[in-house]
């Protein structure tokens, strides 16, 4: 099938803007004008290598072992990778806490891309500028799994992806602005108390 028409008219994706739509409404789209064997492959499609859709909190996924294979290649690329990037996070992680036996299973040495970036991410003190540093390693992954044809299926998965990622960044603005406004919010009361303390109007 032709994926000229979708590609055609989706919004151009940059990193770190808004948008342009939600991930719900590209899928709804995508229904209607994908075969179902893709809209099925979209499904597929998570940051997540091995999506537990139990709500069980003890069957989390550990990554033990490969995610199951699918009919995309990309797909599957997309999940070793993020699998080999968590994997790494896991190990150099436990290995800063000093904790032993903490991240049992070896992580691949491939993709070399993914090792780096956990590598990076574990010494950046700020834990929000930590995960916007993996984001834009995974944005970066997946444009280079997507490769050079444009027109092909593997644009609408890695565009699906590219919007889940924007959409996880909008909500890292929100966790932002707020711990912002709990800081000011904060300064103005210890301000306040100081003003009444010393005797001076507020």
């Amino acid at each position: 099938m032709s994926y000229y028409y979708l590609a055609a008219q989706l919004p151009y994706l940059i990193y770190g803007q808004t948008p342009p739509m939600t991930s719900q409404s590209f899928k709804a789209l995508c229904a209607q004008v994908l075969g179902s064997n893709e809209v099925a492959l979209l499904e597929l499609c998570s940051l997540d290598p091995e999506p537990v859709l139990d709500t069980n909190k003890e069957e989390k996924a550990a990554y033990s072992g490969p995610a199951a294979s699918t009919s995309s290649d990309f797909i599957n690329a997309w999940r070793n990778w993020e699998r080999t990037l968590r994997l790494h996070l896991a190990r150099y992680r436990a290995q800063r806490l000093k904790w032993e036996g903490a991240a049992p299973v070896d992580p691949p040495e491939n993709p070399m891309d993914a090792a780096a970036a956990a590598r990076a991410a574990v010494v950046i003190e700020s834990p929000l500028e930590a995960e916007l540093f993996l984001d834009q390693a995974r944005w970066n992954a997946i444009e280079a799994l997507q490769g050079l044809h444009y027109f092909s299926a593997n644009t609408i998965y890695a565009y699906l992806l590219k919007l889940f990622l924007m959409e996880r960044r909008s909500l890292f603005k929100v966790e932002e602005g707020f711990a912002e406004y709990k800081g000011l919010y904060t300064a103005i009361l210890a301000a306040a108390s100081t003003s009444v303390e010393s005797g001076v109007p507020k």
